[in-house]
């Protein structure tokens, strides 16, 4: 098992806070996991058994509970009597009013509380109603590349790091994906995690009237991940003359599909005038798994991978991040945490004057000090004029805490 250090470090320091820890990510990508090392680790620090109450919502044995005042009952009987509790509560979107519950222990009884869900409307919209100011949030993501390369290590894999980044590149970090070798059996999983994300996490909770309209949006967003979208014109691009989707459709279905966590619409910031853009926000896809998954294969490939692959690892890393907008063009991210700033720019090759001009002249024109890089998959550097140029492959194996 790979300790999920990256994530773990940042919530270590509220596991005994009163704040109410929220670990949303997509479907399948190790939120279980990750609670299952916090109570090892609560262990290590002498927390009793008989303090931690755990609670796995797609274990069936728990079915019987998914009903507020059913789980408000299960739980109030495993309270400890003297000492401090802990619950942990996986998947606990599917308790209707769970916020209820959560707020009322939170409030009465001495509890550190973790919930995970697979969408990110637990922060945003349930909890935040009743309980603004009294939660944290951590989002989780499938395997970095540094995860999944140690993942391989673990597992006594003998390929080069070269080959291993290759198939991280064309299956994505699913931990279910991860640990399979047989190609037909990495697509028959990865595509049924797809379908069941769909369906459960967007179609079925959001109640889709047309599931194929909302099939033929999430095709064109995922491949055409790290573009600029916009409602209209991808109603316009879709609408034929059998179907049409309109506009505003098209935006409820990206609200979903991000609540869904599959993707994250990313807004541009004026880095001169130091506003956020509307209407100019682009779309990551949350694995390249499921990029390779549903899109076709253009000349320009590798650029749509290496910027959704560069996006996900700093949103792993606790950045939060936007794309920067200059005086004459774009930076492909401006990455922020706490006092931190950085700023990156991504391509594949550096292989005409053309190129290193335009990418390094993106960041050139930036005239604040933090930190800039320009990530490629070129092995010699050619930094200049305060800008670092990294190997991409040395910047995803680099220290990350």
């Amino acid at each position: 098992m790979v300790k999920r250090e990256l994530y773990l470090q940042r919530i270590r320091p509220f596991y005994d806070s009163e704040l109410i820890k929220v670990i949303t990510g997509v479907r399948r990508c190790g939120k279980s996991t990750v609670l299952v090392q916090i109570i090892d680790e609560l262990k290590t620090k002498g927390v009793g058994d008989d303090q931690i109450i755990y609670i796995n919502f797609e274990d069936y044995q728990f079915q019987s509970i998914a009903h507020p005042d059913s789980l408000y009952s299960y739980i109030k009987d495993q309270i400890h009597p003297t000492k401090k509790s802990y619950l942990l509560v996986d998947e606990i979107q599917n308790v209707d009013n769970f916020e209820l519950v959560i707020n009322s222990f939170r409030s009465t009884t001495n509890i550190s509380i973790f919930i995970t869900g697979s969408n990110s409307k637990l922060l945003s919209g349930e909890l935040a109603s009743h309980l603004t100011g009294r939660t944290v949030e951590f989002k989780l993501l499938p395997f970095n590349f540094k995860e999944y390369y140690d993942y391989q290590c673990l597992r006594g894999f003998t390929k080069e790091r070269d080959e291993i980044f290759a198939d991280y590149l064309e299956w994505g970090g699913f931990p279910l994906v991860a640990k399979e070798e047989n190609r037909e059996v990495k697509h028959v999983i990865l595509s049924n995690l797809y379908d069941s994300i769909v369906l459960k996490d967007i179609i079925m909770r959001n109640r889709i009237a047309s599931p194929h309209a909302l099939q033929r949006v999430l095709d064109y967003v995922i491949a055409n991940s790290s573009t600029t979208i916009s409602g209209n014109n991808i109603a316009n691009s879709l609408s034929n003359s059998l179907q049409k989707v309109s506009a505003p459709t098209v935006y409820d279905y990206l609200r979903f599909i991000s609540q869904a966590c599959l993707c994250d619409i990313v807004p541009r910031y004026d880095i001169r005038g130091k506003t956020l853009l509307s209407f100019s926000e682009k779309t990551y896809v949350c694995d390249l798994g499921l990029f390779k998954l549903r899109k076709n294969r253009v000349k320009d490939e590798f650029n749509y991978i290496f910027e959704t692959l560069c996006y996900n690892e700093l949103i792993s890393r606790g950045y939060k991040v936007y794309i920067g907008k200059t005086h004459s063009g774009e930076v492909d991210f401006i990455a922020e945490k706490g006092e931190q700033k950085r700023y990156y720019q991504v391509a594949y090759l550096l292989n005409s004057k053309e190129t290193i001009e335009r990418e390094f002249g993106a960041l050139r024109e930036i005239k604040d000090n933090y930190p800039k890089y320009l990530l490629t998959m070129d092995s010699l550097q050619l930094s200049r004029d305060g800008i670092t140029h990294l190997n991409i492959v040395d910047w995803l194996l680099s220290p990350q805490s």
